[in-house]
């Protein structure tokens, strides 16, 4: 029994010594269940909605604000024609386009039908059947006050403001389309922020790193030399992830697979320059890999792959923006269902790039100050 409680004591004394491990482990579940427990909501409102109002009257206005006031849509552009709507979608700046045809207060003046159009991302099947659900039951409600105005008249029709809805990039809503791409990056952080979480700190523990500090290779070199060869990886698994993808699930690809293949490299560096930034920082593979789920489970739940982004409160939308697997899902799923060219993805891979720069200087910085 003496033995025993020796031994306890010295675990527990170790604990205490390992501060950081210490911290993760007390401060990373409180973190989690806040982040998650605010973040997570499967109701969405306040989708980006792109309008084209041709009727410009008292009646369109009155029909955009039912949009609005619903909150289920927030109406961020006003556009002069369709291809304008259209290009938002494209683009992924709106959730939602609706377009009100200009004879809307004549038709309802004459007692007929109004065809009123609204196109729904469906590339985020949540986000979509929300949006089809709200816009569905504004055109009713709509329908029914324009009714009632009418109570005198004989052959009203039922739906004064006929809202007809088209699903654009995933019409029948089939989910492997929406959640494979989504794997294919989730799956790529993991492996890609966790093998090189752990590389210098195993350098470090089997006491490589002393003879590495000894040659001539400077720095950056150093840094470089951990990142590359896992690049090889990562376009390993993209390969064998988009042969499942194609001829197991039938994904489409409606872009330029070429496109993917460039585009991904950005990601990938910037999966491992993350990995690198958090062995630097760590002192034991333990600390490493329990840093790196610390940046793991946010990507996962923050970054669009499972859960709306748009559902999320703005400082955990924000979050998803330092996140490098949000803007990866963005390529993706733009290339895959979209067809999206590098015109309407730059903005993604301007992210990645200074997301790139800032973690391989902060890396290189702390490392020389290790060293120092």
């Amino acid at each position: 029994m003496n033995r025993l409680l020796a031994l306890l004591k010295k675990e527990f004394i170790q604990m205490r010594r390992d501060k950081l491990s210490l911290g993760i482990m007390l401060f990373m579940p409180v973190m989690q269940l806040i982040i998650f427990g605010f973040a997570i909501n499967t109701d969405v409102k306040h989708l980006k909605t792109a309008v084209f109002d041709q009727s410009l009257t008292q009646e369109s206005r009155e029909l955009l604000t039912s949009f609005t006031a619903s909150e289920y849509f927030d109406i961020e552009f006003v556009e002069d024609s369709f291809d304008d709507v259209n290009y938002r979608l494209d683009s992924g700046d709106a959730k939602v386009g609706i377009i009100i045809p200009p004879d809307l207060d004549s038709n309802l003046e004459h007692n007929r039908p109004t065809p009123i159009q609204v196109l729904v991302d469906a590339t985020d099947s949540q986000s979509a059947a929300s949006a089809i659900s709200a816009a569905q039951s504004i055109g009713m409600l709509k329908s029914q006050e324009a009714r009632a105005e009418k109570s005198g008249l004989h052959g009203t029709p039922p739906n004064l403001y006929d809202v007809r809805v088209r699903a654009w990039y995933n019409q029948d809503f089939v989910t492997a389309f929406y959640m494979v791409p989504g794997l294919m990056g989730t799956i790529l952080t993991l492996t890609m922020v966790m093998i090189t979480s752990m590389a210098i700190v195993r350098e470090r523990e089997t006491g490589t790193l002393e003879q590495l500090m000894v040659t001539p290779l400077k720095t950056w070199e150093l840094m470089l030399g951990k990142i590359i060869p896992y690049i090889f990886v990562g376009y390993v698994q993209i390969t064998v992830a988009l042969m499942v993808g194609l001829f197991v699930f039938d994904v489409p690809v409606r872009g330029s697979l070429l496109l993917l293949y460039v585009l991904s490299l950005f990601f990938i560096v910037a999966s491992l320059t993350l990995g690198v930034l958090i062995s630097s920082y760590a002192r034991t593979q333990i600390q490493a890999m329990e840093m790196s789920f610390f940046v793991i489970l946010p990507s996962i739940m923050l970054s669009g792959f499972v859960f709306p982004r748009e559902s999320m409160p703005q400082i955990f939308y924000w979050l998803g923006d330092v996140l490098p697997l949000t803007y990866y899902l963005q390529i993706l799923r733009g290339i895959f269902l979209k067809g999206n060219g590098l015109a309407f993805l730059w903005g993604q891979v301007a992210a990645l790039l200074v997301f790139i720069l800032l973690t391989l200087g902060l890396s290189i910085k702390k490392f020389v100050k290790k060293l120092n």
